[in-house]
């Protein structure tokens, strides 16, 4: 039975084995191209769902050019990683109720929380920070100028497939926090 409770078939299970779910075994040596759209159709597919997932599509993206060096900018960093202290442990991956957040970035410095995500747990580990929020390397960036500065804090946004939440709840929040701020460039550091 997949997580859903559904029976496997041989379509669902040739799914799963096209999306990765497969042992270890077919690992490649080398850098290759991941087509997460099909993978996440394919999942979908896998796990019974009617259609599968729609990404989102925006017609006007909201994206602006710097009216300034980067150099001169102060920069934050948006994570997807949640404090551990914020996250009910035993709650199901993926079900946590979470909000939008904004702190100090010297809070960080002990690591983030998100055991309840997915992801590919057995290939990678989340143990070294700077990789899904590199706040010391911004940091080492802003002493030899390449930056600006370091936004004192940085903001959390919940991983969520709501398009209706994110657009709606989750980017206004983190705009008001970047005004806040006085912020130029915000990074998104998705994990």
């Amino acid at each position: 039975l997949n997580k859903r409770g559904y029976p496997f078939s041989a379509y669902h299970l040739s799914c799963c084995l096209s999306i990765g779910v497969k042992v270890k075994a077919d690992r490649r040596t080398h850098r290759s191209h991941v087509s997460y759209i099909d993978k996440s159709r394919n999942y979908y597919g896998a796990q019974g769902y009617p259609q599968a997932y729609q990404w989102a599509y925006n017609q006007d993206v909201p994206f602006a050019p710097l009216n300034k060096p980067l150099s001169e900018c102060r920069v934050g960093l948006v994570t997807t990683s949640f404090f551990e202290r914020k996250v009910d442990k035993d709650a199901v991956a993926g079900s946590a109720k979470k909000e939008p957040y904004a702190a100090k970035c010297d809070d960080a410095m002990e690591g983030l929380y998100n055991k309840d995500l997915f992801w590919d747990k057995d290939t990678t580990h989340t143990e070294d920070l700077d990789s899904y929020l590199p706040i010391n390397r911004l940091r080492e960036f802003a002493e030899q100028g390449r930056i600006g500065s370091l936004a004192d804090r940085f903001y959390g946004v919940p991983t969520d497939y709501s398009h209706r939440r994110t657009s709606r709840r989750d980017a206004p929040q983190i705009l008001e926090y970047a005004k806040e701020d006085e912020l130029d460039v915000v990074l998104l550091v998705p994990l």
